[in-house]
């Protein structure tokens, strides 16, 4: 525990709107096809859920579940579901998860993950009876490794000084 530890400042409602709206214009780019590509509405509810979880909660993770099953145009609910079940499990874990140092969080963020794209793939598989491969988890897997870049990205506006210092570079 040799680390630093930094009081953050209080994160502002719109910043946490704005973080959202971001992550799903981002899944809405035409990457979304690549194998691996990451699901940023997924890894932006974890980290609110696990960051801020009376601000972000299930009923978002609903919200945005449906409008990615409109995108997507997937079966409706589906994303909802996973989004819903990954919002719930990100809340549970949230004070344990803080402890750790981002890459050991990246660890405990994969299980998250990858129950979330299990339970889409169950319900692809339910509907339509067909398996997309092994390589269907690596989106997870990507995620998991661009987590401790989005906690740094997150979390940067609530690291700047209270008092402004103009002697300061920074």
């Amino acid at each position: 525990m040799n680390r630093p530890q930094y009081i953050l400042l209080p994160v502002s409602p719109v910043f946490i709107a704005f973080s959202l709206l971001i992550a799903f214009l981002l899944n809405l780019l035409p990457w979304g096809r690549f194998i691996g590509a990451p699901d940023f509405v997924a890894l932006a509810l974890v980290f609110w859920g696990i960051h801020q979880p009376r601000k972000v909660g299930i009923g978002t993770a609903f919200c945005l579940g449906l409008l990615m099953d409109v995108h997507d145009a997937t079966l409706l609910g589906e994303n909802a579901l996973a989004y819903t079940l990954l919002s719930y499990f990100a809340i549970m874990m949230h004070r344990r998860v803080l402890w750790f140092p981002l890459t050991t969080q990246a660890v405990h963020v994969l299980p998250l993950l990858l129950l979330a794209q299990a339970v889409q793939l169950l319900v692809r598989f339910v509907v339509t009876g067909k398996f997309p491969g092994w390589f269907y988890f690596l989106e997870s897997v990507v995620s998991a490794i661009l987590w401790p870049f989005v906690t740094m990205l997150l979390l940067a506006p609530q690291r700047r000084s209270v008092d402004k210092d103009h002697t300061r570079p920074i």
